[in-house]
């Protein structure tokens, strides 16, 4: 874990929970994408930069979840660096009390606000394509979170964030996080028309060919969605819904599944909603979804 892998030329990745990239930039400075889920990750992070004798410039966040930004502050302060994110994900860089807070909807429980869900704070500037270094690419990949974004380097690496989940942790987890269910399908079908050298999602081993996982991913996501839709059936509540999945799925509820599960679940029934798969009413002060015939 937390070992230097040189992906192509001048783009690498750290082994870690969630890959961290690295960019050199010349023999002395170099950035990063993103830094891992917390302090320990960026002592890690910079063993490996004293070791090479680099200097961090600056952290480019894919988003603000908080096995990505973890290791900003450390990094922050240790450094110097800049810390770069995309619009929503920037407020949530600089005030990550935001993000149980949107899981739990509303203010979260003791339960809720450690290290795997909140990070530290990190002082984070709008992040363009004008303040990118020269060769770096912005790609917008919008639906896992709000403003999701990845990088394709001068070597023709795309670093894709959280946008892809492997076939084993399909498998294991079965639902996994999603925002905005209609962006995150545009996404993965977008994605899956890329092409590059190599392709290095985060929580999955880098690949040559992106398509047939994004596939996999569509429709895994899409299958998801048909069972809501039946679990819908004649009337249920929201509670009894995701009961229902968690059982179906033999997943095991704990708070953070709750907030994690629960918010895409919400996500789900309002893309269903919005597609007209499902309809809405309100049955003895209860918000009742309906499958539609």
């Amino acid at each position: 874990m937390y070992e230097l892998i040189q992906a192509a030329g001048n783009s690498y990745y750290i082994q870690s929970p969630a890959k961290i990239g690295l960019v050199r930039l010349d023999d002395n400075k170099v950035c990063l994408i993103d830094s891992g889920n917390d302090k320990n990750a960026g002592r890690k992070v910079r063993q490996i930069l004293d070791a090479n004798n680099w200097k961090l410039e600056a952290i480019y966040n894919t988003h603000s979840h908080a096995d990505h930004i973890g290791g900003n502050q450390y990094l922050q302060k240790q450094t110097g660096c800049q810390v770069f994110a995309m619009g929503i994900e920037r407020d949530f860089t600089c005030h990550p009390e935001l993000e149980p807070s949107l899981l739990y909807g509303g203010f979260p429980p003791k339960d809720l606000r450690h290290k795997f869900l909140m990070a530290q704070e990190s002082r984070a500037e709008e992040i363009t394509q004008d303040c990118l270094p020269d060769g770096i690419e912005l790609i917008r990949l919008p639906g896992h979170s709000f403003d999701m974004v990845g990088f394709r380097t001068a070597d023709d690496v795309i670093y894709l964030a959280d946008c892809l989940s492997s076939e084993e942790t399909l498998e294991k987890y079965q639902i996994g996080y999603i925002h905005d269910v209609a962006a995150y399908l545009d996404t993965l079908q977008m994605v899956k028309t890329l092409k590059a050298a190599l392709f290095i999602p985060a929580h999955t081993e880098p690949l040559k060919d992106i398509a047939p996982l994004a596939d996999l991913n569509i429709a895994k996501t899409l299958e998801i969605g048909d069972h809501i839709v039946e679990i819908c059936g004649t009337g249920l509540c929201f509670e009894k819904i995701l009961q229902n999945l968690f059982r179906q799925y033999g997943l095991q509820m704990n708070f953070e599944q709750y907030a994690l599960i629960g918010s895409t679940v919400r996500s789900y029934l309002t893309w269903l909603k919005d597609n007209g798969r499902v309809s809405v009413e309100f049955d003895q002060d209860m918000l009742i979804w309906r499958r539609t015939e």
